[in-house]
């Protein structure tokens, strides 16, 4: 246990006989003296809860924007991705393990960065827009990122984070203050799923997105397509329509495709599923993608009433060939509605 790397936690209150209850997220962890939540890295230290991450991270680089995947938030730009370790979902099927499931007991790859030098590092590198919060959940984080975020947009950084989206309404619209754009696992559209998959539960991660959609907030959403277990088309249906209805027609969308990973040793999602999907998505939004599926069409963005090619993708180098620096297709004149460029 490090002292100096501890800082008081936001969202929590106090119980008797030195217990404590998170409200961070929705687990509001009850938690006696001496022992961590769910995400690992949030603990009750003699009757105040502390966030024993404070200016420790695993992994920091200056990534492609695609990489979040954010393909509508500043296209072609780097920017410099932060991330610690811990989650505060248990999903079986996890793509990032070593980090997320990792805690602040077991991990010993730590390495410090103040708030300032998180700031001078986003500004080392002249092509870089901003910060994002990502690699593992950067919600159980909060007061790390709240801090760095604020201080970023003083400075005319930009700010994304990737998340699962499984936060309290309070937390959050705290966060939105200082958070520009975001990318939000929506991992399935059946509460079972959650349950049994990660050990938490749909509706708190439906609300987030639509009070990110509330806020006015750059939000694209993913989708991890899993054979048997959420990739069944009539439930997937549903997802977009409720997508389009709560969330609108221009919604990004990243369809991407399974890896046996972690616990899970379901063989990887076929590409025809994805297409399939992908064509089921295209009826209602504008803009889908495909993710981890080789030679696929499903990385260019296409003008929704022309049908131009207005940004091209391969891989992470992304070229904007088909529309003007003022967001407007080349090919027909229509503005090209959520796009921030």
């Amino acid at each position: 246990m490090f002292l100096f790397f501890m800082k008081t936690a936001l969202f929590y209150r106090k119980l008797d006989n030195n217990k404590v209850q998170c409200q961070l997220c929705p687990h509001e962890c009850i938690l006696d003296a001496g022992k961590l939540g769910i995400c690992g890295v949030r603990r009750n230290v003699t009757g105040t809860l502390v966030n024993e991450t404070y200016e420790r991270i695993a992994a920091i680089h200056y990534d492609p924007i695609e990489k979040k995947p954010l393909y509508h938030f500043y296209p072609g730009s780097l920017i410099l991705s932060v991330g610690g370790i811990g989650c505060n979902l248990s999903c079986s099927f996890c793509q990032n393990c070593d980090l997320s499931q990792a805690d602040v007991d077991s991990y010993n790859w730590f390495r410090h960065y103040s708030v300032e030098d998180v700031i001078n590092m986003a500004y080392d590198q002249p092509d870089n827009i901003g910060i994002s919060f990502t690699y593992n959940e950067p919600t159980i984080h909060f007061e790390y990122m709240f801090e760095i975020s604020r201080e970023a947009k003083a400075r005319g950084l930009k700010t994304t984070m990737v998340s699962n989206g499984f936060i309290n309404p309070e937390p959050l619209k705290q966060l939105l203050r200082y958070m520009d754009a975001f990318n939000i696992d929506l991992k399935a559209f059946q509460d079972d799923f959650y349950k049994k998959q990660t050990k938490s539960s749909l509706d708190p991660v439906l609300n987030t997105l639509k009070t990110i959609r509330e806020y006015r907030k750059h939000l694209e959403i993913t989708n991890l397509v899993i054979p048997t277990l959420n990739d069944d088309p009539e439930v997937f249906r549903e997802m977009v329509s409720w997508i389009h209805k709560e969330l609108g027609e221009n919604t990004v969308l990243h369809l991407s495709r399974y890896f046996p990973h972690h616990k899970m040793t379901i063989p990887s999602t076929p590409a025809s599923t994805l297409e399939k999907f992908y064509k089921i998505a295209k009826e209602k939004l504008h803009f889908v993608y495909l993710g981890n599926v080789a030679g696929s069409d499903g990385q260019q963005t296409h003008c929704p009433e022309c049908g131009k090619v207005l940004i091209s993708r391969l891989g992470y180098n992304t070229t904007l060939e088909g529309i003007s620096q003022a967001g407007k297709c080349k090919g027909c004149g229509a503005f090209i509605e959520n796009m921030v460029l």
